[in-house]
């Protein structure tokens, strides 16, 4: 009887293969050192001229947040308007707007650009926040008021701010 090759076995009718490994594909050139190649997680290294990124725990706070933001409206870093989306109110706004052209948190020529020393604040209601931020610039310090409320779109808007201390 003969056999066909319907009746072998499909593992006895394939040719052998050879067990060769290819070299893995390559998608760059293995010399590239670009800045923003991704990279491990962590912090960012310190770029020159630029100021290092705050903790991440601070950026999420919102009274941190507007407290960084507003010091670099009213210290002249930033225009006021730069605030204008986050701002409730053509009050707040106002207010932002004279306290920047007074340039109260400017600081003189020769003193350290005015930061943000100290940030709290406090509860009254559900959806607002009174808080405070204290604003040092060298050996001076200054303090900045402001009311933040919650939105039906749920992000914190500026409704009032004020300025006091010493001239530096």
């Amino acid at each position: 009887m003969t056999t066909s090759t319907f009746d072998t076995p499909a593992a006895a009718r394939r040719p052998a293969r050879t067990t060769t490994r290819r070299p893995p594909a390559v998608t760059g050139p293995p010399a590239r050192r670009d800045i923003r190649r991704p990279g491990p997680p962590g912090p960012r290294p310190h770029r020159p001229g630029r100021e290092p990124d705050q903790p991440a725990a601070r950026r999420a706070q919102a009274h941190w947040w507007f407290a960084d933001r507003l010091v670099e409206v009213l210290s002249g870093r930033r225009p006021a308007s730069w605030m204008l989306g986050h701002t409730f109110g053509e009050a707040a706004h106002e207010r932002l707007w004279q306290l920047a052209c007074q340039g109260v948190l400017r600081p003189p020529k020769g003193r350290p650009t005015p930061r943000v020393h100290g940030c709290g604040y406090r509860t009254p209601a559900p959806g607002v926040r009174e808080a405070f931020a204290r604003v040092r610039s060298g050996d001076a310090l200054r303090a900045l008021a402001f009311r933040l409320e919650l939105g039906a779109d749920r992000r914190w808007r500026c409704t009032a701010v004020e300025c006091a201390g010493p001239p530096w």
